[in-house]
């Protein structure tokens, strides 16, 4: 497959790892009678149905801003992860009642070797896609890439622990580790579900951007400082794969509009082209206006780039 470097080339990528898996579990499960590796293809089933939304979310979130979404599209992707965060607590909450059934009712595993080649084929398919997707996450910052990766990275661990849990079967013969290895695995995958909803929530309460960009913000701002120039209000927030930074200059008031105003590009892009994908909003003030020091509450709570009004002459 040809990848353009979208985040929706990637999701593709995904769809088709989960295709190819859902066969190699459903046969290893056909072909032992495991619930261990029940529970694994029906995981890889919930990857399925999530790889679809995520595409689905990725399309829409590449569109432009338009009349009634001004800012873009880019939040649907909290509502990918989160689907997908959803999907995997059902999907434990099903694993766990199929291995207490077995609990109460186990069963002997039959061709064991070849179900389990079958299952490790399908593992390093999802190793491989989860590896692809977690790069092109972090290097699009895309929620909803990263959260597709973690869940099929997730897939691989899972898998090795079923793995490794039928061959002590194997080994001592009870029957009974298969039905607890199938509930740490619907253990495992709720709480990676639990992560990904808490991650959601966060993005749609519009958190600020993490503190180690807050601070590459802070350092752009104070080279202007000694300049005379000084800055509040600051905010942030992320938005899917976008950031959007807010701040208020303060400059002489005697500084022409042109000045202010080539003083506030320079600011936006600097910032931009330090932190892509940002958009940054100024607003121009004149330094001596009390005027301008009435919403100095907005600040972030950073001192070294807070301003205090200076002194009227």
């Amino acid at each position: 497959m040809r990848l353009d470097g979208t985040a929706r080339s990637y999701a593709a990528v995904s769809l088709g790892a989960a295709l190819l898996t859902i066969g190699l579990k459903t046969w290893a499960y056909a072909l032992t009678g495991s619930v261990g590796l029940l529970s694994d293809a029906i995981e890889s089933l919930v990857n399925l149905v999530a790889a679809g939304f995520v595409l689905w979310a990725l399309t829409l979130a590449a569109q432009p801003p338009d009349a009634e979404h001004s800012f873009g599209h880019s939040k649907v992707e909290y509502f990918s992860s989160g689907l997908e965060g959803a999907l995997i607590l059902v999907a434990a909450g099903s694993i766990a009642l199929t291995a207490w059934d077995r609990f109460l009712h186990p069963q002997p595993i039959a061709q064991l070797g070849l179900g389990l080649v079958a299952s490790l084929v399908a593992t390093a398919i999802n190793g491989g896609a989860a590896l692809i997707l977690l790069r092109a996450g972090r290097r699009l910052n895309s929620i909803t890439l990263r959260a597709d990766g973690q869940h099929l990275l997730t897939d691989v661990w899972t898998t090795g622990g079923v793995v490794l849990g039928l061959v002590l079967v194997q080994i001592t013969g009870w029957l009974l580790l298969d039905s607890w290895i199938a509930m740490m695995v619907a253990a495992s995958i709720m709480w990676t579900g639990i992560r990904l909803l808490r991650e959601t929530v966060r993005g749609l309460m519009d958190e600020s951007l993490p503190e180690s960009e807050q601070q590459i913000i802070t350092c752009i701002l104070a080279e202007y400082e000694p300049q005379g120039i000084q800055f509040h209000a600051l905010r942030t927030r992320v938005s899917g794969a976008r950031r959007f930074v807010l701040l208020h200059v303060l400059v002489p008031g005697a500084w022409s509009v042109q000045q202010g105003h080539d003083l506030c590009e320079e600011i936006e892009v600097a910032i931009s082209n330090t932190l892509p994908g940002t958009n940054v909003t100024t607003h121009l003030e004149p330094l001596e206006d009390p005027a301008s020091w009435a919403d100095v509450g907005l600040d972030r709570q950073l001192p070294e780039i807070r301003s205090r009004p200076v002194s009227q002459a």
